[in-house]
């Protein structure tokens, strides 16, 4: 480039940015039209400001769960694999390894219902009728144990369901209370060195292995206390009972090949000791159950298959129970057909 054509391009620049610099339209997009920010304006505070008119019940609710939620919460809302557990955890999270669920944690209720409104079914959001919102964060709160099968959730009532934790948070102020404190850097009369006066301790991670040879040992050695006769098991029961059976199977397994899930194995369980399917790690509820000699018979099996978080506090069993006499009947024969 020569040196004219240079002096032109450099004159040419600077004019450019010595120009004044108006504002304008760059012919890009349009004004939102009010439909438009009104399908974006879907949140749901604590106060129930934006929650829409509607209702669910937990019945309606737990057949849309089945069909839009269990596959990733599992159908009692115990959560599959790595996918997230929504009920379960009370009364855990003073616990080193707490369990945080829409029941434990969660202080607001719009919270779930916002989520779920917004955001779910994972890969198809924003698909759920309003009634089938409710529906389903009204099941949640069965799951939970925080409300009665035959609850319905609306607009009317929603406030009025008071979360477990809704006390247990605190306004962070740290900005205005402690951050001003460590402002100043420490620039004189420091610390000649730093030593460690503590170690941070995290517990229940590692398996104990003088209890769980205790425990195996007892095993080898107890033998069944109620002493199972083969019983004639009527067999409509126990096809009734294989089919109740089906909500169980998120975390259970029986038959030959059964391995221990988030449950264990049930092979043998009725006339059996608790706490004895190998190689699955109980919660120590039931380890101590175990050793003050339960024993899974029919009266037993009875009272936690109704209601197994009532039966035994902090057992790792998140399903509710079973709600018909009949249907624990069927279950009960089932396993014993099982077991024979």
């Amino acid at each position: 480039m020569s040196k004219y054509h240079k002096l032109i391009v450099t004159t040419a620049l600077a004019a450019t940015l010595a120009a004044p610099v108006y504002a304008g339209s760059y012919g890009l997009g349009r004004p939102a039209l009010p439909e438009e920010v009104a399908a974006w304006n879907l949140d749901v505070s604590p106060d129930g400001t934006g929650l829409p008119a509607g209702s669910g019940s937990v019945l309606d609710g737990e057949e849309i769960f089945a069909d839009q939620c269990a596959s990733c919460h599992g159908d009692f809302a115990e959560g599959v694999g790595n996918w997230p557990k929504l009920a379960g955890g009370a009364d855990t999270l003073d616990h080193e390894d707490p369990l945080k669920t829409v029941g434990s944690y969660w202080p607001y209720l719009s919270t779930t219902w916002d989520y779920v409104n917004r955001s779910m079914p994972f890969g198809n959001a924003q698909t759920l009728e309003v009634d089938e919102v409710y529906a389903i964060v009204a099941y949640i709160l069965y799951s939970n144990d925080l409300v009665e099968e035959e609850f319905v959730l609306s607009q009317d009532n929603f406030l009025a369901v008071e979360m477990p934790n809704r006390d247990g948070f605190i306004l962070d102020d740290r900005g205005e209370t402690e951050y001003i404190i460590f402002n100043d850097t420490c620039m004189s009369d420091c610390k000649d060195s730093v030593e460690i006066t503590m170690r941070a301790l995290v517990l229940d991670v590692t398996p104990e292995e003088t209890a769980a040879k205790a425990v195996s040992v007892e095993a080898a050695v107890v033998e069944r206390v109620a002493v199972k006769e083969t019983v004639a098991l009527d067999p409509e029961m126990v096809a009734k009972g294989e089919k109740t059976f089906k909500k169980c199977k998120a975390c259970h397994q029986v038959g030959e090949g059964a391995k221990n899930k988030s449950g264990p194995v049930l092979n043998g369980i009725v006339g059996a000791v608790a706490g004895q399917a190998e190689g699955f790690r109980y919660s120590k509820p039931m380890l101590a159950a175990a050793e003050g000699g339960l024993v899974w018979n029919e009266e037993e099996l009875i009272a936690f298959l109704t209601k197994p978080k009532s039966y035994m506090k902090g057992t790792k069993m998140s399903f509710s129970g079973l709600k018909k006499e009949k249907d624990i009947a069927a279950v009960i024969a089932y396993l014993q057909s099982v077991s024979q």
